[in-house]
């Protein structure tokens, strides 16, 4: 586990973070903390880590000291929890039976996965491709486009994140992952400013105007050249942000009168965390190619997918994926499993109730002055933390961040000041409960004088 608040570009050097590792440092733990900082190559995010982690079940992660704290995180892979016990089996039990497939071998738990996803995937989505993270994937995503159109270009909003290799970071438009690397990622990507930028305060007019001006710059740009193989964007932000009505079926529209294809990122939003089993679903625009990953491996394997119009199955004679565990028995059982529990256990609904409920929950702190707007699908929520005149205010959410944490509750703050909740679709109600009154409580005291 890390103490960070996950806020991208942070240095993990305020007070606020100093307070908290100070107050709750653990011998048990300094020892680990010291070999991992000599044994990591160091980077933002991620290393040198301050914290330790020994267990996770369900909802929770523990650490070495014991302390234990219901994750909001969980790089958005902890779907139906951690170490879901039928999942464990079916692993161990692939284990026994098939360990691994050469790539030009097929097996029944990589086809009958690749059939379970087509079977889900909206209109005539149906071709599939597997790769051992989601980064890969939108790799193979922009390649098809590439191969498909006969073009290179790509179009994606600035502050957008769609993975860590070149490819992905070059039409990722985080500074993050861009900035310290010498010369252009990748040629041809071009991008334009989202929908929804850091300084439009949520829930105004102002937002859906942004939402109207980005449409019709992304027409002019993708009709200025007529050379876009694609445009690549997540349907619903991760920050979270929810999209304006009738924003997608704009972009849509725009995509298929200059000929680019439509590529949707759902890697930390689909397979149900939005209340819907793509979050795309909910603004009823089918994209041309679909990005799957995270949460695909049920929070043990790491797996993930693209899924392709049939036509687009076009790239026979080249290499686009080439993964040594391309079809990988062991990851491709974790996902198809994933998938039963949540049909079984109807995590997709549950999502939904669940939602609206926290949604109802959290209400009541729109009037605290605070809180600039309240937002999400399903169980991806977003409180946005702003200043007296409704600006952006970091340093307040990471105060809030480290208070809740104390409290046993660990979730990412997104954009500098965004608490984002993103819980297990697993989730008791009565945790949930527990968790929006710790973040009440939080946001309550810092409003205090």
């Amino acid at each position: 586990m890390s103490l960070r608040p996950h806020t991208e570009g942070e240095a993990n050097t305020s007070a606020a973070r100093a307070a908290y590792a100070a107050g709750h440092a653990h011998p048990a733990e300094a020892d680990l903390l010291r070999r991992d900082a000599g044994a990591f190559l160091h980077q933002s995010l991620s290393s040198p880590c301050v914290a330790t982690i020994a267990r996770a079940e369900g909802i929770w992660i523990e650490d070495l000291a014991g302390r234990r704290y219901m994750d909001f995180h969980g790089n958005s892979v902890h779907h139906i929890g951690y170490g879901h016990p039928r999942l464990i089996a079916a692993i161990k039990d692939q284990l026994d039976t098939l360990s691994f497939a050469p790539r030009r071998f097929s097996c029944e738990p990589a086809v009958a996965l690749a059939e379970a996803l087509a079977a889900r995937a909206p209109g005539d989505l149906g071709k599939v491709l597997f790769t051992t993270g989601g980064s890969d994937a939108v790799e193979v995503a922009l390649k098809l486009a590439r191969a498909a159109t006969g073009r290179f270009k790509t179009l994606s909003f600035w502050d957008a994140f769609h993975g860590a290799g070149f490819g992905a970071a070059g039409v990722g438009g985080e500074a993050t992952f861009r900035s310290g690397i010498a010369g252009p990622l990748v040629p041809g990507a071009e991008h334009v400013a989202p929908w929804a930028p850091r300084d439009c305060p949520y829930g105004t007019d102002s937002l859906e105007a942004s939402a109207r001006a980005c449409a019709k710059m992304i027409d002019y740009v993708l009709g200025r050249d007529g050379d876009y193989a694609a445009f690549i964007a997540e349907p619903m932000r991760a920050t979270p942000l929810v999209p304006a009505p009738g924003f997608w079926a704009e972009v849509r529209a725009a995509c298929d009168r200059h000929g680019t294809l439509l590529i949707f990122d759902e890697i930390p939003t689909g397979l149900g965390k939005t209340g819907r089993f793509f979050s795309h679903e909910h603004d009823g625009v089918v994209p041309d190619i679909l990005v799957l990953g995270k949460a695909l491996g049920g929070g043990v394997l790491p797996i993930a997918a693209a899924i392709a119009r049939r036509d687009l199955d076009v790239a026979g004679d080249y290499a686009i994926g080439h993964y040594t565990h391309e079809k990988n028995p062991v990851t491709a059982r974790a996902a198809l499993t994933t998938l039963q529990i949540i049909d079984d256990e109807d995590l997709v609904a549950r999502a939904a109730e669940l939602g609206a409920h926290a949604m109802d929950r959290l209400g009541a702190l729109s009037a605290c002055p605070l809180v600039g707007g309240i937002r999400g699908r399903g169980l991806m929520i977003g409180v946005e933390i702003v200043t007296p005149d409704g600006m952006a205010d970091p340093a307040t959410a990471e105060r809030i961040y480290y208070r809740c944490l104390a409290e046993g509750l660990s979730f990412k703050v997104s954009a500098g000041n965004i608490l984002t909740l993103s819980p297990p679709l697993v989730i008791a109600r009565a945790d949930l409960d527990r968790a929006l009154d710790i973040v009440t409580a939080a946001v309550q005291a810092e409003a205090t004088p």
